[in-house]
C-alpha cells in the first residue's frame, strides 16, 4: 500500500513553498516521523516527515515550486525493510577507497628536475601548480608563479566573463517584496544620535564572568539595547505603534523584532514582551532566536506579530545606515560598529568608545519630536545603565518625582 505525502498547510497567506533539499533518495527506506524533505515558504523552512515506515517514491524535484496539497512523494509501506548488514560493505568500501587516496610525494611530481627540486624545497602541493610545459609537465616558471600567486588554484583564471544565474528562493522574494513596499508606502525619515558605550562596556566587564555563571548565557549589547528600547517605546507609544487602515493601532506590549542573518537570508524573529523579561531571559532569548534561524528552524509564529525591530549592522563592521523599516511597523533602530573617537569632554579631549545609531521611522505616524525624543531616550539609558532598574533616575524614582 502506498500513502500519499502531501504539502501540509502552514499558514493562512502562503500559498505556495518551493522544495528546497531531499532528505531520502529516491527509493530508500524511511521510518516513521523521519525527515523526509525541506520545504521553504517565504516565511520560514520547515520539514516533512514520514507518517508511516516504508519506501520514498519521489515525486516532486528539489527546486520545484510547489502548491499547498500538492503530492511531494508516495511511501510504500508494503515494501520490505532493508537488512542493515546490506549497508555495511557499501560503507567497507567506502572507507577503503577513502584509505587508497593517498597524497602524492614530490618525486612522483610530472616535473622537470629543476621544478622538482624547488617544489621539495618550498614543499609546495603540486596540485596548486598550473602545468604548461609538454604533456602537462611542470616546469620552473610553473612553481616561481605559483610562489608568486599562492592563492590561485590549477584551471583557475584571474578575470573571466562568467554568469551564473540562481533562482531566487521564497525567502528572498519576501525580503524583496517588503523592502520595495516599505520604500513605496510609508513617509520614511531617519534621524541619527551617537552614543558613548563607555558605561555598557564597562558593566559588561566588571559582570560578564559572573553573569555567564549564574544565568549560563553571555552579557552582551542585544539586551542593553532591547531593555533601553522598551523604556523608550512606552515614553513614546508613536514608535511602538502601527497604521491599520484609518486607524493607529497602539501597543501597551514590546514585541521586539531582532533582525538575524541566516543561511537563506535577513530573518526577524520575535522576543514577545520584551517589557517584562529580565537581562538573562532577553540574552537567553536571543540565543535561542539566532540558533533557530542559523540552523533554519525558526517557525512562522516566531517571526510576525512584532511591535518594533533592532538590526544590529555593527558585527559586519557597519559605522552608519539608513535601515529600511519592518512593516507594518512603524520604527526600526540601527545599531552600528563601536569605533574609538576623540571626544570634548567638559572641555578636554577624550577618546570615548562611540556608536552611531540610527532610528528610520514612517513620518505619517511619528513627529520629528517624537522620533529625536524616542532616541535620545535610548541615548541616555544606555550611557547611565543604572536608569534602566526604574526607567527613570534611581533617586527620582525614590522620592516619585
Amino acid at each position: 500500500m502506498a500513502i500519499e505525502i502531501k504539502v501540509p498547510t502552514v499558514g493562512e497567506s502562503i500559498s505556495e513553498v518551493t522544495l528546497v533539499k531531499w532528505h531520502k533518495a529516491d527509493g530508500a527506506w524511511a521510518d516513521r516521523d523521519e525527515v523526509i524533505a525541506e520545504l521553504e515558504s517565504e516565511k520560514a523552512t520547515f520539514e516533512i516527515n514520514a507518517e508511516q515506515a516504508g519506501a520514498v517514491k519521489q515525486i516532486a524535484k528539489e527546486g520545484d515550486t510547489l502548491s499547498i496539497g500538492d503530492l511531494v512523494c508516495t511511501i510504500d509501506t508494503a515494501a520490505e525493510r532493508p537488512a542493515a548488514v546490506a549497508e555495511a560493505p557499501k560503507k567497507t568500501e567506502n572507507k577503503t577507497a577513502e584509505v587508497k587516496k593517498e597524497p602524492v610525494s614530490a618525486t612522483d611530481v610530472k616535473a622537470t628536475p629543476v621544478a622538482a627540486a624547488i617544489i621539495a624545497d618550498k614543499k609546495i602541493d603540486s596540485k596548486n601548480i598550473v602545468p604548461s610545459g609538454s604533456n602537462g609537465k611542470i616546469i620552473k616558471q610553473d612553481v616561481l608563479e605559483a610562489l608568486t600567486n599562492p592563492g590561485r588554484k590549477p584551471g583557475m583564471t584571474m578575470f573571466t566573463r562568467n554568469e551564473r544565474p540562481e533562482k531566487m528562493s521564497n525567502l528572498r522574494k519576501t525580503v524583496s517584496r517588503r523592502l520595495v513596499e516599505a520604500k513605496n508606502t510609508t513617509a520614511m525619515l531617519t534621524t541619527f544620535n551617537e552614543v558613548d558605550m563607555s558605561a555598557v562596556m564597562e558593566v559588561r566587564k566588571r559582570f560578564k564572568d559572573k553573569f555567564k555563571e549564574q544565568h549560563g548565557v553571555n552579557l552582551g549589547f542585544m539586551s542593553f539595547f532591547t531593555k533601553a528600547c522598551t523604556y523608550a517605546l512606552q515614553e513614546f507609544p508613536a514608535v511602538n505603534a502601527y497604521i491599520d487602515g484609518d486607524s493607529v493601532l497602539y501597543h501597551d506590549y514590546c514585541d521586539i523584532s531582532i533582525a538575524v542573518s541566516a543561511p537563506k537570508g535577513l530573518v526577524v524573529p520575535v522576543i514577545r514582551n520584551a517589557e517584562s523579561l529580565s537581562m538573562a531571559e532577553i540574552e537567553s532569548a536571543v540565543v535561542e532566536l539566532a540558533t533557530k534561524a542559523k540552523n533554519n528552524k525558526l517557525t512562522i509564529e516566531e517571526m510576525t506579530g512584532g511591535t518594533f525591530t533592532i538590526t544590529n549592522g555593527g558585527i559586519f563592521g557597519s559605522m552608519m545606515s539608513t535601515p529600511i523599516i519592518n512593516i507594518p511597523q512603524s520604527a526600526i533602530l540601527g545599531m552600528h560598529n563601536i569605533v574609538e573617537r576623540p571626544m570634548a569632554v567638559n572641555g578636554q579631549v577624550v577618546i570615548k568608545p562611540m556608536m552611531y545609531l540610527a532610528l528610520s521611522y514612517d513620518h505619517r505616524i511619528i513627529d520629528g519630536r517624537e522620533s529625536v525624543g524616542f532616541l535620545v531616550r535610548v541615548k541616555q539609558l544606555l550611557e547611565n545603565p543604572a536608569l534602566m532598574l526604574f526607567g527613570k533616575d534611581p533617586v527620582n524614582a525614590l522620592l516619585e518625582l
